[in-house]
Formats: C-alpha cells, sequence, structure tokens
C-alpha cells in the first residue's frame, strides 16, 4: 500500500473512532478498509470501504495533481468502465481528493467479509471495459452484492467533462 492510500485508510479510522461513533448509519460489523488501489492515470484509485459506505476515491500522484473541489462542485472522471461523478473531500490531512459514493449506507451487510468482496468486484468492475457485465458473476439470492451493482452505473448529470 502506497503512502496515499495509507494516509486515506488512517483519515477514516480516525473518522470511524471520533465524529462517526454512535450514529445510526454505521454498521458495527464493518471496518475502514482500502480495495484494489492501483495506478490510474499518474494517480491512485480505488474503493474505500467505511462503516458507513462505499465509494471510489481517486487521489493525487507526484506528476498528476487533484484540484481542490469546492462543496458543491463536481467532477466527472472516465475509466474503462464509463464515466462517474466525484465530490470532493475537506479532509486537511488528505490534501486534494476525489470520491465518488457508491453504496450508502451499508446497513444490509452482515459481516466485513462481505463488503470486502463487493468491493473487490467494484474495483475489477470499474477498470473493466465492459464494466459490471465483464466481472459480475452470477450470485445466489440471498446475496445482496448482485442488487448492488448496479450503483456502479452513476448517471453522470453535471460536471467538468472527461478527464
Amino acid at each position: 500500500m502506497n503512502q496515499a492510500v495509507s494516509t486515506l485508510k488512517t483519515v477514516f479510522e480516525k473518522i470511524a473512532c471520533t465524529r462517526m461513533t454512535g450514529l445510526p448509519i454505521v454498521n458495527p460489523a464493518l471496518r475502514v478498509e482500502a480495495v484494489g488501489f492501483r495506478q490510474w492515470q499518474g494517480r491512485q484509485a480505488g474503493v474505500l470501504v467505511t462503516p458507513w459506505s462505499i465509494g471510489l476515491v481517486l487521489l493525487p500522484g507526484p506528476d498528476a495533481p487533484l484540484e481542490q473541489l469546492a462543496p458543491d462542485q463536481r467532477a466527472s472522471w472516465d475509466f474503462p468502465s464509463g464515466s462517474y461523478e466525484f465530490m470532493g473531500l475537506d479532509e486537511p490531512m488528505l490534501g486534494p481528493c476525489h470520491i465518488c459514493p457508491l453504496i450508502s449506507p451499508v446497513m444490509e451487510f452482515a459481516n466485513h467479509e462481505a463488503v470486502l468482496e463487493l468491493a473487490q468486484e467494484i474495483a475489477r468492475a470499474v477498470f473493466a471495459a465492459g464494466g459490471v457485465e465483464a466481472v459480475a458473476q452470477p450470485q445466489t439470492p440471498q446475496t445482496p452484492r448482485r442488487a448492488l451493482l448496479p450503483f456502479l452505473r452513476l448517471p453522470v448529470s453535471s460536471g467538468r467533462g472527461g478527464r
């Protein structure tokens, strides 16, 4: 895990233990995890799992900075699976960072292993040219992941064009 991804995980672990403690949207069976991060266009991209959400995250690289987004700003990023709309994170320890919320809350997950499996599937799907269809396997009816996969195709309603 590189330093930027490690810092992301540390910051969100602190948030989980402070600001989010006791809130009804927190699933106590889950913990913070950075999943499937990889180099993408000079940046780090992957999935952030927290006890309250799952989101696609974009971190700056040494030669590929990210613009700090104001609370009302959005940025569209084009991945092999499609275009996703991101908002900025305002966490001083992180610096500029973009997040695309995919699933929140995450109360339907009974254990951390189930959410990790979904996060790994999301990470693969985002970078697959065919998107969800390229990596999704048939699931049994009791597995919630199949029902959640359509969240990967979030419509891009605004933003600053394909990056």
